[in-house]
């Protein structure tokens, strides 16, 4: 147990508050709500860099980290979705990649290979938790402004999960089949 674990651990525990918060229809709770997703987001950023610069890297942080942050955005995108402010088809196609990609790590890992993760899918996930915190404070502002950014970022997302799925398949297959 070390510090980049311990942080996404905290990760994965500020996930209880921010569902629970999300579907009150108060303020207070609404804030609470952006402040563990952001919180939760900064921990993403910061523990594996903090892993890789320490050489503090485990399997325990391996294992966690990606769990983490499926943890983190899925859950967030069903709240929306059940809230009705991220259309189910658009979670649908997160979940099918994420399900996909993950299918194939899975296969490639008992092949003994790995697939590094791609730009693609750093990108996805940082545009993600971006989408998702306006996403979450447009619920507090109700600002028409950031609404249409909120729905163009969602059409982002979409593009680069399904550009992220297609590299990691790509790459997995062609590991596979070598």
């Amino acid at each position: 147990m070390n510090g980049p674990t311990i942080l996404t651990i905290l990760r994965i525990i500020l996930i209880a508050p921010l569902m629970i918060c999300i579907f009150m229809d108060n303020l207070p709770a609404q804030i609470i709500t952006v402040i563990c997703f952001v919180a939760a987001s900064i921990t993403d950023f910061i523990d594996g860099r903090w892993a890789r610069k320490t050489k503090k890297v485990t399997d325990l942080g391996v294992f966690l980290d990606p769990l983490a942050d499926k943890m983190l955005v899925n859950l967030t995108f069903l709240a929306l979705v059940v809230l009705n402010i991220v259309p189910l088809w658009m979670f649908a196609v997160i979940l099918i990649r994420d399900f996909a990609v993950d299918g194939m790590r899975m296969m490639s890992a008992k092949s003994g290979k790995v697939v590094a993760a791609s730009i693609y899918g750093k990108s996805k996930t940082m545009v993600q938790m971006i989408t998702l915190t306006l996403i979450l404070l447009n619920i507090i502002l109700n600002n028409n402004i950031l609404s249409v950014i909120n729905d163009i970022l969602l059409y982002v997302v979409v593009i680069l999960t399904i550009l992220s799925g297609v590299d990691y398949l790509r790459k997995g297959w062609k590991l596979l089949i070598k």
